[in-house]
């Protein structure tokens, strides 16, 4: 399914003009060398164009298309690319101290050439054999075209060959004469797995180049490499025949996707590449602006944002953003694995479904005091890890939770039980909620009612779950540790206030973490010491203390039974969010004041 939804949008890119076809692949050239009409170098011309990456310019590589990365070029292997490549197989040289090497690579390449050159009519062929024949590898370092750019030469850059004036790669003849080389490959046809046609199976496929934590030579996605892989006499790849078309199309199309950055996207450990059907920008671009966050157009306001997703959600097309609820949408999630690269998820459905299931996260996400309209991914798997101190950098999210949470978010399902006890670790390591870390309480909470519903347990938790997970405080609700986490709040703002908030010692640091593992003992100590701060508050602020004694004796009647020892994860959700809940109230009542 994966390769087949990639070589679908290969040939969709091939239609737009946005890569090339079979054969034919951008590469970043470095240097040209340039020949006369004999096939002498006469000089060397940079290929470098200045691009602007933050605040300085830098020189990179030009990217042009030429032949295909030859396959399987690994180790010690000598497998030249066709009309381009690096110094050590077009000019024989390199600075590594293996002279044997280069030497050997060099006549690979000189062979590759006169393999696909020598019965070609045309001048400029013609003229790049003679470059092979008369080349000395050994003298390189001393031919005078090099001697300015010699070093440069030798830090690994590509170089490419041009002939009075014109690339080697233009010349008609030529690239006909690649083209039937790669199309007419030998070797017992069989049927492809992905397209169905019969083709010749590509034994070693193309790398993936661009996933975050992989090797930069590139990675693979399809590999069989021991002997233990084998099976009825099949080897390597041939184990699962993958025709060459298809090979080339799915690993084009996706280094087309991971090359660029502005819509490629990382979950933890996860490098995320997503596309629609029809290869149309647009649908990435969203589902980037709705998911990750980041900086909308400026035609695209944060209440346009929220009101095209309403109308993808409803199954109503946006015509301003020429968005179709009903178009097909991919979503590839990729981590590094040694040499190869694992599939950590991969989503298909329309991209309507799709928004609905966010529009529905983002709902459950809502809650007073929270500063994101949309709570990027980022964001919300941050919350999970400690906050970096001093500059430090923030560590980064167990891969396994931040996968299976965009997992959660992408099907609506309920959000894994990993995501919870890390924010619970957090709000008791910490001593504080933050209104992103209530938001992922709340939304938990509400996505476990879907699930209780359908499993039918009794409607009694579910009812309780419903009253808790509220946008704002819910003064109605009875639940015992939501109004056990109120009285907390109003019990620390009494002892704030009676010291005009000046306090090395709150009894937030003393008793919040073991407010939910003590819980009987917690609340016992702090409602005795709130008589002490009641007299005194009673005395300068007599107001406020009245109104804070209401708020107090109001929660307290309404817990009709013993407060518990101790309270269970579940019931810790819920504890904290009544602490949020009252806290977010009564800091609007105090800034209204």
């Amino acid at each position: 399914m994966i390769l087949q939804a990639l070589t679908g949008l290969f040939e969709d890119l091939v239609q737009q003009g946005k890569l090339s076809k079979p054969g034919w692949s951008p590469a970043k050239i470095s240097y040209a060398l340039c020949l006369d009409e004999t096939g002498a170098l006469t000089y060397v011309v940079p290929m470098l164009r200045e691009e602007q990456v933050g605040k300085k310019p830098q020189l990179r590589p030009t990217p042009m298309e030429l032949p295909v990365v030859a396959t399987g070029r690994t180790g010690l292997s000598s497998k030249p690319n066709f009309l381009w490549d690096n110094s050590s197989y077009l000019l024989g040289a390199d600075e590594k101290g293996k002279p044997e090497r280069s030497r050997a690579r060099f006549e690979a390449c000189a062979l590759l050439h006169h393999q696909l050159l020598d019965n070609v009519d045309s001048p400029i062929a013609k003229t790049l054999l003679s470059f092979f024949d008369c080349w000395q590898p050994e003298k390189a370092q001393q031919h005078p075209a090099l001697a300015d750019c010699w070093q440069e030469l030798m830090k690994g850059g590509n170089l490419i060959f041009r002939v009075n004036g014109s690339f080697v790669q233009d010349d008609p003849a030529i690239r006909s004469a690649w083209d039937c080389y790669y199309g007419n490959v030998q070797g017992e046809k069989q049927q492809c797995l992905v397209t169905g046609n019969l083709d010749v199976a590509e034994s070693v496929h193309p790398l993936i180049k661009g996933v975050t934590g992989a090797q930069s030579s590139g990675a693979a996605i399809v590999s069989f490499d021991k002997p233990a892989f084998r099976s009825y006499g099949k080897e390597k790849s041939l184990n699962a025949p993958v025709g060459k078309y298809a090979a080339f199309a799915y690993t084009a199309a996706l280094n087309y996707l991971l090359s660029d950055r502005e819509n490629v996207h990382r979950i933890g450990d996860t490098t995320v590449v997503c596309w629609a059907e029809g290869a149309e920008p647009q649908y990435g671009a969203f589902f980037g602006l709705s998911i990750f966050g980041g900086d909308a157009p400026d035609s695209l306001s944060s209440n346009d944002l929220h009101a095209a997703l309403n109308s993808l959600a409803q199954g109503l097309p946006c015509e301003e953003l020429k968005l179709d609820p009903g178009r097909p949408f991919y979503i590839l999630g990729l981590a590094p694995n040694a040499a190869r690269l694992s599939v950590r998820f991969f989503y298909r459905d329309s991209f309507g479904a799709l928004m609905r299931n966010v529009n529905e996260h983002h709902k459950r996400m809502e809650i007073v005091g929270k500063s994101y309209p949309i709570t990027p991914l980022w964001a919300l798997l941050g919350e999970t890890v400690r906050k970096p101190e001093n500059g430090q950098k923030s560590p980064e999210p167990n891969p396994v939770l931040a996968a299976a949470t965009a997992r959660a978010i992408f099907l609506n399902f309920e959000y894994p039980f990993s995501l919870l006890t890390a924010i619970l670790n957090r709000i008791r390591v910490e001593q504080d909620i933050s209104p992103i870390q209530a938001a992922i309480l709340k939304a938990y909470l509400l996505a476990l009612t879907k699930k209780r519903s359908k499993n039918s347990p009794g409607q009694a938790s579910i009812q309780i779950i419903q009253e808790v997970a509220q946008v704002d405080l819910n003064r109605e609700c009875t639940d015992v540790p939501y109004l056990l986490g109120r009285l907390f709040a109003v019990m620390e703002r009494i002892q704030l206030a009676s010291a005009n908030w000046e306090l090395n010692q709150t009894i937030k640091k003393s008793f919040f973490s073991s407010a939910t593992n003590s819980t009987t003992l917690t609340f016992k100590k702090i409602l005795q010491l709130g008589e002490f701060h009641m007299i005194k508050l009673n005395r300068e602020k007599p107001n406020l203390a009245r109104k804070l004694e209401i708020e107090k004796m109001e929660i307290l009647c309404k817990i009709t039974s013993d407060i518990p020892v101790r309270l269970s994860i579940e019931e810790s959700t819920r504890f904290y969010l009544g602490y949020y809940h009252q806290q977010q109230f009564l800091q609007t009542k105090k800034e209204e004041k």
